[in-house]
């Protein structure tokens, strides 16, 4: 089946900016779809319909016209954080024909001298800002796809209040038109309020002396989080992801999450993984929420209930930690139930009632259990002893295929 279909990627510069190939499909087009602005770079000579995006969006007006010679347009390049990538989801890649131009971040680059391979980029068009936290450390590279005018001034106060303030911001507008504009400065004292709704922020990271480095491995310090003492420590935080091994994609169950510690690190390992923390507390639900954002990972999915029963319902997780509510009835077997075959349990106890309850348990399923001790040097008078912690039973069973 030939395309029915072509996805034209139209820069600032407008009709006059494409190749042959997209005039071409847009001269045979009965229909042309794509936002009001892009609509508005076409001349006078394209006598197909068009028609602007609905709101709220939809692809509908695309799929219903199947068949018939269709363009939609989009900005730069549609297959990166575009309409093509959502239309690719949806329609068969043979009639899908894809032209795309320059992405902004393509140009942006070429106009600091970044090599693009080795900037992050990451957009907040309709996404929460948050998750640029994720990504902050001195020499760092961001590229940001911003929402509106307000994008830069609000990634200056998000930087500043991270401990990234010295950080210089490049703010491109209208890359690659006639009206294309260049606004630098530092992100704490950031002045610059009347910026363009399409543009793109540039953060080359440098972090304040006084800012800690946070590292995308397992076992961030304690003092990375706000919890009220239900945090799995540093130490035996890093162990127990050691076993979850989390893989690009993959989705964790955080039962009993208290802080959210083991879902937060299990999400900033690759930008891919997800994660649902269970939490019934009120008040620890508002420590996940702030611990989430503040890490940058706003995707972390909370679930406002008790285990087990708040785990009906739920995606299937590939790997599930049990960090509380071990002893409750039903919580271990639900969650055995629920985990995918081939997929990784840990849990962790600390009484001597949970411990019995994990090695009963593994009396019926199999797995390893691991005893974790782990003591501080603290001061004794004018000497130094090791002050042990409360030791932590780790049981790690993988399910069957």
């Amino acid at each position: 089946m030939s395309p029915w279909l072509t996805v034209v990627g139209i820069g600032e510069d407008g009709f006059k900016g494409l190749g042959r190939n997209a005039r071409h499909a847009l001269l045979r087009a009965t229909r042309i779809i794509g936002g009001q602005r892009q609509l508005d770079l076409l001349p006078l000579c394209i006598s197909g319909e068009r028609q602007a995006w609905p709101s709220p969006f939809s692809l509908e007006p695309v799929l219903s016209r199947r068949g018939e010679p269709v363009c939609v347009l989009a900005s730069g390049d549609p297959m990166f954080y575009g309409v093509g990538a959502s239309l690719a989801r949806q329609i068969a890649a043979d009639e899908l024909l894809v032209l795309p131009a320059p992405s902004s971040v393509s140009l942006a680059a070429a106009r600091l001298g970044w090599p693009l391979q080795d900037v992050v980029t990451v957009s907040v068009v309709a996404r929460p800002f948050a998750a640029i936290n994720a990504h902050l450390a001195s020499g760092v590279r961001l590229l940001v796809l911003s929402n509106d005018g307000g994008s830069p001034a609000l990634i200056a106060a998000l930087l500043t209040q991270a401990g990234f303030g010295p950080s210089r911001l490049t703010v491109f507008e209208h890359l690659g038109g006639a009206n294309e504009r260049r606004l630098d400065g530092l992100a704490a004292d950031w002045h610059h309020l009347g910026t363009a709704d399409l543009n793109l922020v540039a953060i080359d990271c440098l972090a304040s002396s006084d800012t800690p480095p946070l590292s995308r491995l397992a076992g961030l310090p304690d003092s990375a989080f706000q919890h009220d003492g239900q945090l799995t420590k540093r130490d035996v935080r890093a162990m127990t992801l050691a076993r979850l091994a989390p893989m690009p994609g993959e989705l964790l169950w955080d039962v009993g999450a208290g802080s959210g510690s083991i879902g937060i690190e299990w999400m900033r390992t690759h930008p891919s993984c997800r994660a649902l923390a269970i939490e019934p507390d009120p008040g620890r639900q508002g420590l996940i929420e702030h611990n989430r954002d503040a890490l940058g990972v706003p995707g972390l999915h909370l679930i406002r209930g008790k285990a087990p029963d708040a785990l009906h319902g739920l995606p299937v997780p590939d790997a599930i930690f049990i960090g509380g509510g071990v002893t409750r009835d039903g919580v271990l077997d639900t969650c055995w139930q629920h985990l995918r075959p081939g997929g990784r349990l840990v849990a962790n106890a600390v009484t001597l009632q949970s411990e019995m309850t994990l090695m009963n348990w593994r009396a019926e399923h199999g797995g390893e259990l691991t005893r974790i001790h782990v003591a501080q040097a603290q001061p004794l008078g004018e000497f130094d002893t090791w002050r042990q912690a409360l030791p932590i039973t780790l049981l790690e069973v993988i399910k069957p295929l």
